[in-house]
Parts: C-alpha cells; structure tokens; sequence
C-alpha cells in the first residue's frame, strides 16, 4: 500500500520503531548520518546497513538487509531509485513492514514489489522532516 497521507505516515513512525538505515553514511553532513542520528535521538532503533563500515552512531552496522538477525519494522533508504527494486526484495524478505524511499528517491518498481508483498510504501519523503512536522510543531 503506497501511503501519501498525513494520517498514515503519522501510523507508521508511531508503531514502527526498529529502522533499517540502507546506506548509512559516516559523512555527518549527509542525509544518511543526520537522519538516522535524529531517529536515535527520538526513540527509534536504528541499524545502520552498509558494507563498508562496522558500527554507525554506537550501533553494528550490517553489510546487507538479510544480515540483520532481528526483525525491523522500517526499512529506510538512502540510495538511489536504480538500487530500490533489489531493496524492496531484500526488505520483503526480511518481514519488515515498511519501505521508505528518502526524499528525492522514487521507483514505481519498488514499490510496486514491497507493496505486493503487503509493505507499506512511502516514497520521496524525509522521516526526518516528517517526524518534525507531524511530531514536533
């Protein structure tokens, strides 16, 4: 189910609190590092997936989604639209319940796959600035 509405991405930052960050980065000045750093500072467990690196903000980073050994509700991407639909496959293989597409990012594809599979979407959007706007104002 792709989700747009205020009310339904308020639904998932309320009951999902395990976030699977793809391409977290260690560059503070990237979405990749702020945005899960503000996520920890406001409750949510992050996991930082990234091949390149072992830990990220105090947490064990994890080469790949199906390296992860518990469940995660989100599955938040900081990667670009070519790399979604193999995501979303990863991410419906996993269980997680939500794939969030990161403001700039978009692919019908996977989309397409995640919500099949019976995720839930959100695409181009920051939970960053929608955490702020929804929690914080």
């Amino acid at each position: 189910m792709i989700v747009k509405d205020e009310a339904g991405i308020k639904d998932i930052l309320q009951k999902n609190h395990v976030v699977a960050i793809v391409g977290f980065s260690t560059d503070e000045n990237k979405g990749g590092h702020y945005v899960p750093k503000f996520l920890k500072e406001h409750g949510y467990q992050i996991v930082p997936v990234n091949p390149t690196i072992s830990e990220g903000l105090g947490e064990k980073a994890y080469a790949s989604l199906k390296d992860i050994p518990f469940p995660v509700d989100i599955v938040d991407c900081f990667r670009r639209a070519e790399a979604m639909p193999e995501i979303a496959r990863d991410a419906v293989a996993i269980g997680a319940k939500v794939l969030w597409m990161q403001k700039g990012i978009e692919s019908e594809e996977a989309a397409k796959i995640a919500s099949d599979a019976g995720l839930k979407v959100v695409s181009d959007r920051c939970m960053l600035e929608q955490y702020t706007e929804l929690f914080l104002k």
